[in-house]
């Protein structure tokens, strides 16, 4: 039983490369199909367009994805 457990817990965090510039965890791409959101797309975009769904409504989970994407694209794409 913990294997399981264990097992898909570690697959949903694999990184997959969306694009030169964004990548995503099995989880985060799972949220963003639940909700019907193109994700190959640009990060800058991909982020746009999920403010615009959190302004309207709460989805934790997306809420979740938001800010981890936000995250990433600071720490891996923003010039310091």
């Amino acid at each position: 039983m913990i294997d399981k457990i264990i097992k898909e817990t570690h697959e949903g965090l694999n990184l997959n490369k969306i694009n030169d510039d964004l990548y995503l965890t099995n989880n985060q791409i799972k949220v963003l199909e639940k909700y019907d959101i193109n994700y190959h797309t640009s990060i800058e975009q991909l982020l746009y367009n999920l403010e615009e769904i959190l302004n309207e409504e709460d989805y934790p989970d997306l809420e979740e994805v938001s800010d981890k994407i936000a995250e990433f694209n600071y720490y891996h794409n923003t010039k310091k």
